[in-house]
């Protein structure tokens, strides 16, 4: 990823850049080097505002992060039945990354390598949970199937979930919206997970 020469940024610009750059290298194929040629600024510069690349990605995984905590505290998550919660959750998750496809990406892709990347696996473990609760709670009130185990199901539903990062690309003609995909996302996954009462 090279880009011109900036005579300004800004840390979330910079955070930007070094975003597409792990996404693009790889977080451990990417030195503060190539961070500096494709934000057009001198490494010093780079670490006038960070201590070095892990935090860049941990400020770049607390985003996602926190978008995604953000979703499990909305009204439509906290109230009303089991199962509602759960697809407004599930749409929720399919929009914000959508909306955050870089950041959501890079946290997807971590895999323990460094201090940071283990922070952020807990982290997704503990959103994981929660979903996980949330379903088992839809299918003790009988509004899900129980002959499929609650864990499953969730690594499943985010199965699908997470697969977006690896076909959407918002930067193509004709791309559906994320509206669409979220329904399709809940049509598909619920169609199944319902029970016929």
């Amino acid at each position: 990823m090279t880009m011109a020469k900036r005579d300004t940024y800004t840390p979330e610009s910079l955070l930007a850049v070094a975003v597409g750059v792990f996404n693009e290298r790889g977080y451990d194929g990417t030195s503060m080097e190539h961070l500096s040629k494709a934000a057009g600024i001198s490494k010093s510069s780079i670490y006038h505002h960070v201590k070095g690349k892990e935090e860049l990605l941990r400020l770049a995984i607390s985003r996602a992060l926190d978008e995604l905590f953000a979703v499990l505290d909305e009204p439509g998550a906290t109230g009303g039945p089991a199962v509602d919660r759960l697809q407004y959750v599930t749409r929720r998750t399919v929009e914000v990354l959508m909306a955050e496809l870089p950041y959501v990406t890079l946290l997807l892709r971590v895999r323990g390598n460094t201090a940071t990347e283990r922070w952020a696996m807990e982290r997704r473990r503990e959103f994981d949970h929660r979903v996980a609760e949330l379903l088992k709670q839809a299918a003790a009130d009988g509004d899900l199937r129980a002959d499929v185990d609650a864990r499953l199901a969730t690594r499943l539903l985010f199965g699908m979930i997470n697969s977006v990062v690896e076909w959407y690309r918002p930067d193509r003609g004709g791309a559906v919206t994320s509206e669409e995909v979220a329904e399709a996302v809940v049509r598909t996954a619920f169609d199944g997970l319902r029970t016929d009462r």
